[in-house]
């Protein structure tokens, strides 16, 4: 039960955050895509760990996660992970600065993955993620140098769109 409200306190530190400093319009798209997408991942992990498997807000989390499925295959968003394995090879100053959970999820060398909507961060293990980690992973996100890359005319949005046009080229 100590858990459950541990899990609820991340939860709460997610929902208290704000992007209310940010012009979210004039983020980069495709890495806005994968902003939200990650935070709503960890929104369901928490959640799974927090709530009922069949309460409403797992439900709907469980709704978006699947419709993001094929959202993340449309234009360059399927570029993404590859493109954050080419961070990692091309500047890997830059991929160490990137959200840990980027860097697990997308790098082909980590075992971490989403499964079932749920971050895994190894899995062979049965263990729950560790609370502080979420509490680290969140504030990542809202680092605000993070925050100020993902603008279109920003360092992390120009190597993205670098990155493309090297692919397409």
């Amino acid at each position: 039960m100590d858990a459950d409200k541990g899990y609820l306190a991340v939860l709460t530190h997610l929902y208290e955050k704000s992007l209310i400093l940010h012009d979210i319009g004039m983020f980069h798209k495709v890495l806005y895509f994968y902003f939200i997408d990650a935070l709503a991942h960890i929104d369901y992990t928490c959640s799974i760990y927090t709530f009922n498997y069949q309460s409403v807000k797992n439900v709907m989390g469980g709704e978006y996660l699947r419709w993001r499925i094929d959202e993340e295959r449309k234009g360059d968003r399927a570029k993404f992970p590859s493109f954050i394995n080419w961070l990692k090879c091309e500047y890997p100053e830059k991929f160490a600065h990137l959200p840990s959970l980027w860097q697990m999820v997308y790098d082909t060398e980590d075992p971490a993955g989403y499964r079932s909507f749920r971050i895994v961060l190894d899995p062979d293990s049965r263990n729950e993620i560790p609370i502080n980690m979420f509490f680290i992973m969140i504030d990542e996100f809202f680092d605000p140098d993070f925050l100020k890359s993902l603008y279109s005319d920003a360092s992390l949005a120009t190597l993205f769109d670098s990155y493309i046009n090297r692919a397409s080229s």
